[in-house]
C-alpha cells in the first residue's frame, strides 16, 4: 500500500465517522420526537373516549 492509498483511506474513514456523528443524533432525535407525538396522540384519544379505568 502506498502512502497516497493510506491517506485516501484515512480521509475516507474520517469522513464516514464525521458523517455518522452528524446524522446519528439527528435520526435519534427525530425518532424520539415521533414517538413522543404518537404517545401524546394515543393518550389524547384515550382521554377523549371517556375510558374510565
Amino acid at each position: 500500500m502506498s502512502y497516497i492509498e493510506y491517506l485516501i483511506g484515512a480521509y475516507a474513514v474520517f469522513a464516514a465517522v464525521l458523517a455518522w456523528d452528524y446524522a446519528g443524533p439527528r435520526w435519534r432525535l427525530a425518532r424520539t420526537r415521533r414517538e413522543i407525538g404518537q404517545r401524546a396522540r394515543r393518550e389524547a384519544a384515550r382521554a377523549g373516549n371517556g375510558d374510565k379505568r
